[in-house]
């Protein structure tokens, strides 16, 4: 984090003097910046993106932020230090390079925070951006995460919010902190860098949404579930040359007994998931890079080409040629 802007967040401002020395909450927004419903403020669009698609703002420290919820994705970033929220009616803790995301009418309160605690808010216009938008990237691309976001949806435990551990994940952290730069010190083409960063940044965040529901259906759900889990886990690194017997022996299961769980906990066959990471892993090269179709074929796996065209034109309703023809636009 630039030196700079790091002191000009942790400078005292109007309101943080005014909360550090009374204890009070003072709204650091004005009225027509919300609406307000059975004791609960909902921050709207209007006022926010006036003139810009992305918002972003220290939190002000020392005293409680009430109940609220916004019509917007928000970001909160623990820059520094740890702060303590109810969101959902469930206590949570922020750790020091830990993001938070919050889904549309989502309702959180803020407990104070202190003289070391700096969280940034990042809020977003573009209602299209939310959970189910993220879920859904990553739902298309990975039979993990379909499998999990299925058990979590099954079981109603699917949350409107996702805390992140970036602290262990460089890129997000360092996509972040040039974000923050990038908008408070407000250069040149400062705007525009950050419209640049904010995809990547959503990527990254696509990427590590099957470990955190990893942990939350292995926490809420049956061994079964797990084994499931663990199988699909298996299949999604080993893909190309696994077999059942193989998957058994790795996971330490009676080849039966496995066949028998993943049939009943994914409704398809250990053969028919195979194949589907498979298409799956055909399908990105297939729009990501102008290798042969036949070279294709053989990097994922497949040893029979007839069989790979039927499946592929099955699953995506056209031949794989013309799926790369159309995802360039070409007629």
């Amino acid at each position: 984090m630039e030196e700079r802007v790091e002191k000009q967040l942790y400078r005292l401002n109007a309101k943080e003097k005014w909360q550090k020395e009374t204890g009070q909450f003072s709204m650091d927004y004005p009225k027509k910046s919300f609406s307000e419903k059975d004791g609960t403020m909902n921050l709207l669009n209007e006022y926010f993106f006036r003139n810009k698609d992305i918002y972003v703002s220290k939190h002000n420290r020392f005293a409680d932020y009430p109940a609220h919820s916004h019509q917007f994705l928000e970001l909160n970033y623990m820059l520094r230090g740890e702060c303590k929220q109810v969101i959902e009616g469930k206590e949570e803790t922020l750790q020091e390079g830990e993001l938070l995301l919050l889904d549309i009418d989502c309702h959180h309160s803020i407990k104070a925070t202190g003289e070391n605690d700096i969280l940034i808010n990042i809020l977003f216009r573009d209602q299209s951006i939310n959970l189910e938008w993220l879920t859904g990237i990553k739902k298309k691309n990975s039979l993990v995460y379909d499998f999990l976001l299925n058990s979590a949806v099954d079981g109603q435990r699917m949350k409107k919010y996702i805390i992140f551990k970036s602290a262990n994940i460089p890129h997000i952290k360092r996509v972040l902190e040039q974000i923050i730069v990038e908008y408070f010190l407000d250069e040149e083409f400062s705007t525009k860098m950050i419209t640049l960063y904010l995809p990547i940044l959503f990527t990254e965040l696509v990427r590590k949404c099957d470990t955190y529901l990893s942990d939350e259906v292995k926490n809420l759900y049956s061994e079964t579930n797990n084994i499931a889990l663990n199988t699909l886990q298996l299949i999604e690194k080993e893909y190309r040359e696994l077999t059942l017997s193989g998957a058994a022996a790795s996971l330490g299961y009676n080849k039966n007994y496995l066949s028998n769980v993943i049939k009943k906990k994914t409704g398809e066959t250990f053969t028919e998931l195979v194949n589907k990471q498979k298409l799956l892993a055909a399908d990105l090269l297939i729009e990501s890079t102008s290798l042969p179709i036949s070279e294709v074929i053989e990097q994922v796996g497949f040893q029979n080409k007839t069989y790979f065209y039927t499946l592929y034109k099955k699953k995506y309703g056209m031949l794989p040629l013309e799926k790369r023809n159309t995802s360039k636009g070409v007629k």
